[in-house]
């Protein structure tokens, strides 16, 4: 009876338990990775006391998208673990992430870093014959945009691999090579990404291009914290992260870069070179030569792989401003490689699902490919630095012309910005003893040569451009960066029998701590100086009662002496109410900024208005509204944003468009809005904003937000039609293999334009001289009544001064607006043309969003 219970019981327990497993929740897992030696050469013995990436990670690579902070962490443990790495921190990106840089070589080699890196640098600075067992020196760069991971995520497997692989091709590299890793170029971008496709990943991936992981918001994670686009800062260097990269280019100038990019999902793998025609010409041939020499390594990798590829077309390497073109201009190879991107973990295509996996395993395939090529083509590769050098030496020969001489503004903040680019990039430039009369005006002493005789000579040249033909047309990206006029200095290209009978002498003194007399009736400083917007905000922040100038005045010193002072002065009279520590404060500032500050020691001027008068007008704290959100420019916002945070010392309030409904704008004094798609803004808002301009409010717009402006009648102007633009262009003898061609010559894709400025009107305070080079980026004509009080600033009657631009275009701009003011009620609405704040580098323009946020105070009733 006993064993007959027992047996129910364990039936009826063997039942219960098949209940429970026949019941039980599937387990799905994450899917779409694989194991790092699966994305690499078949047959590769590794370290097995170097951690993998899954098992550091926790992960197989393409399973999620790696997080910044996981990334370090793993290069930082094969650090540890492998004698053939070793890890530097360059720099910090604007959010404090480290910016990291490997070194992987033999670890024999390490004694010999020092004087291979000197004897290189001897090669491309002096020409000294290249060894023929001289080291390459390879820089792998990945995912200067954020949302190209793919990218990063193989630098993974490549520091693994290098880390390590025992192999002959890690064998020949790394006994005689170096490779520079930097794993990622853009980490606020990567991180801003990981996050949006890693918290939309599901554990089974969806394809579908429509679903919420592959459809980024507003800004995107392209960009950096202020979203500005680092592939086009390698020359202007506005942020830390290219300050950093381009410190550890100049300090190895390697033999070969590789910048891995991503680009539409529909598309395929692009790698260099790109269109030949396209070719900046400063750019050597021998350049293109060896481009196409490793070309044909990684057409043969995909052909084995079976993968879509294509070369030279849509890309190119005129703008030095670029990863892949920036190091052509010193004698490096730079190479652009761009893989269709999944957005994601798994998307559908036109060319079938593309799975993050793949995406990876692409950009692997073409660093492995870069690789076997050099090293392939190693003494073709060391004799072209020669080669380089002394091609630049027969080009400066040649060259008609000595290099370029600046005058120096009255304005240390352009000066140094100014000099720390040529000093960043290990540019010469010197300072005449004496004055030098050229044709057309007199330089004096101090004023600044950059001199074409010196191994930067092809960067330097595109530098002091003004070309304005080419061999095609068609630009990826500006086609003209003239440092000159970016900075709006006046300069002269010398010819070399001027050059050469130049004196040299001591730069310009650094600026010293400024002096503040205590008993001065009031303190001034002019506005001329790039950073007297951030002088006042500093003086507004902590309190201190601030008038402009409406008009030039001359004013006593405490000294005794006579100062005469243009319109836009900032003056501080003490008999108005001002903090305890005002003294402090003003020192501080100037310390701070670099701005000059004078001692007033009457109220009682010579000349002009007293300090006392009306017409020194009440600035006072701005509140700023920045629109941005969907259907606006992330990276016109982030300019805006950039420039006042970092340049001025406020933060505006960014409120996307779809919120402006919610917001009460009396609670703002400047409203701005960037380029943009508004139409869906409702009227009731719209009426509420023109009510707030009319109560005193200060409406400012620029490019394509003008569109709106007008159309909404907050700006009484016309935008010219597009369809009239393409009336300008006839098509009657072309062909559909004009198309292309056509349409580029209606783009004005980054020239410079000349423009006349009314210097005594308020948003022109500060600027000297009647003309202001303008850096226009697009075919937008506005006109409207030409009238000194509403148009302050038009284009010349021959505009162009750089770049390429249509002859059509030309004319249909001359003597359009560039600038808009216009009196509505109390309030005023100003309207840019083009882009005041491009990239951060325009720093001839930059100060206007300066003087519209302080000046304007001289056109609110």
């Amino acid at each position: 009876m006993a064993l007959q219970i027992i047996s129910t019981i364990r039936i009826v327990a063997s039942m219960l338990l098949f209940s429970m497993s026949a019941t039980a929740a599937p387990v799905f897992k994450d899917s779409g990775g694989k194991p790092a030696s699966a994305y690499l050469p078949e047959g590769v013995n590794y370290n097995p006391a170097i951690p993998t990436p899954a098992s550091f990670l926790g992960a197989e690579v393409g399973t999620w998208h790696v997080r910044h902070d996981q990334l370090v962490a793993y290069m930082y443990a094969l650090a540890d673990a492998s004698d053939r790495v070793t890890l530097e921190v360059t720099g910090y990106t604007h959010e404090n992430r480290p910016l990291l840089l490997l070194t992987i070589t033999d670890p024999k080699n390490r004694p010999k870093l020092a004087d291979w890196r000197k004897a290189h640098l001897d090669t491309v600075n002096q020409g000294a014959k290249t060894e023929r067992d001289a080291p390459l020196f390879f820089y792998l760069g990945y995912s200067i945009h954020g949302n190209e991971p793919s990218g990063s995520n193989a630098a993974l497997i490549m520091a693994y691999y290098l880390a390590a692989g025992d192999d002959d091709t890690v064998a020949e590299l790394l006994n005689e090579n170096v490779v520079l890793l930097d794993p990622a170029l853009n980490p606020d971008g990567m991180s801003r990404f990981a996050h949006w496709a890693n918290m939309h990943k599901g554990k089974n991936l969806v394809a579908d291009p429509l679903t919420r992981e592959h459809v980024e918001v507003w800004p995107k994670g392209r960009t950096n914290h202020y979203w500005f686009d680092l592939n086009r800062d390698w020359l202007l260097l506005t942020h830390p992260e290219s300050r950093a990269r381009i410190k550890s280019f100049q300090k190895w100038r390697p033999h070969i870069l590789t910048d891995h990019h991503e680009m539409g999902s529909n598309s395929t793998y692009f790698f260099q070179p790109g269109v030949p025609s396209r070719k900046n010409p400063n750019t050597p041939d021998g350049n293109v030569r060896l481009t196409e020499a490793l070309a044909a390594y990684h057409a043969r990798a995909f052909d084995e792989a079976g993968q879509l590829y294509f070369s030279e077309e849509a890309f190119d390497d005129f703008y030095y401003g670029k990863g892949s073109s920036y190091p052509d201009a010193l004698g490096s190879i730079g190479i652009l490689f761009e893989q269709a991107s999944s957005r994601g973990h798994l998307q559908n295509t036109m060319n079938g699902e593309l799975a993050f996996a793949q995406t990876i395993q692409n950009q692997v395939t073409t660093t492995l490919s870069t690789i076997k090529g050099a090293l392939a083509n190693k003494p073709a590769i060391l004799t072209y630095q020669n080669t380089f050098y002394d091609d630049t030496k027969n080009a400066i020969k040649n060259d008609t012309d000595f290099g370029g001489i600046i005058a120096l503004p009255r304005d240390n903040g352009r000066l140094q910005a100014l000099t720390d680019i040529f000093e960043q990039h290990d540019i010469d430039y010197r300072y005449i003893s004496k004055a030098f009369k050229g044709d057309e005006q007199t330089f004096p002493a101090g004023s600044l040569v950059v001199p074409f005789d010196q191994p930067k000579y092809r960067l330097v040249k595109s530098l002091f451009s003004i070309r304005q033909s080419f061999a095609e047309n068609t630009f990826y990206d500006v086609s003209n960066w003239n440092i000159a006029l970016a900075f709006n200095l006046d300069y002269a290209v010398l010819s070399k029998r001027d050059g050469r009978a130049l004196k040299y002498g001591s730069p310009v003194q650094k600026t010293t701590k400024p002096v503040v007399s205590e008993d001065a009736y009031a303190y001034a400083f002019e506005w001329n100086n790039y950073f007297a917007p951030a002088m006042l905000q500093q003086l507004l922040k902590a309190g201190v009662a601030v008038r402009s100038a409406e008009a030039p005045f001359s004013a006593t010193l405490t000294n005794g002496s006579v100062v005469e002072f243009a319109a836009g002065t900032i003056v501080v009279p003490t008999p108005l109410s001002q903090p305890h520590s005002l003294v402090s404060h003003i020192q501080e500032a100037s310390l701070l900024t670099g701005v000059k500050v004078y001692s007033i020691g009457s109220g009682f001027t010579p000349k002009g208005a007293d300090l006392g008068s009306r017409t020194m007008s009440a600035i006072s704290q701005p509140s700023v509204l920045l629109v941005g959100g969907e259907g606006t420019s992330s990276s016109e916002a982030g300019e805006v944003w950039h420039y006042l945070d970092t340049r001025v010392g406020f933060s505006p309030s960014i409120v996307e468009k779809a919120r402006l409904a919610d917001v009460d704008f009396a609670d703002y004094s400047h409203i701005i809005f960037v380029s943009g798609s508004y139409s869906d803004i409702a009227d009731d808002v719209v009426s509420h904003l023109s009510e707030w301009v009319r109560k005193g409010g200060v409406l400012i717009g620029q490019k394509t937000a003008l569109r709106f402006f007008v159309g909404r009648n907050l700006l009484d102007a016309e935008v010219v039609a597009r369809e009239t633009i393409d009336r300008a262009f006839p098509t009657d003898s072309m062909g559909y293999e004009d198309k292309a061609a056509l349409a580029a010559s209606k783009i004005i894709a980054g020239a410079v334009y000349n423009a006349h400025i009314d210097p005594t009107h308020p948003l022109f305070f500060g600027y000297s001289g009647d003309t202001l080079p303008l850096f226009k980026t697009s075919n937008m004509i506005v006109r409207a009544e030409k009238s000194p009080f509403t148009q302050p600033a038009y284009y010349t009657d021959k505009p162009l001064m750089a770049g390429f631009s249509a002859s059509q275009l030309q004319n249909m701009i001359a003597d359009s607006a560039a600038v808009l003011v216009q009196q509505k009620g109390k309030g005023v609405v100003i309207g840019f043309v083009d882009n005041p704040l491009f990239r951060g580098y325009w720093y001839g323009t930059g100060k206007l969003m300066g003087n519209v946020i302080y000046q304007s105070t001289h056109l609110v009733r």
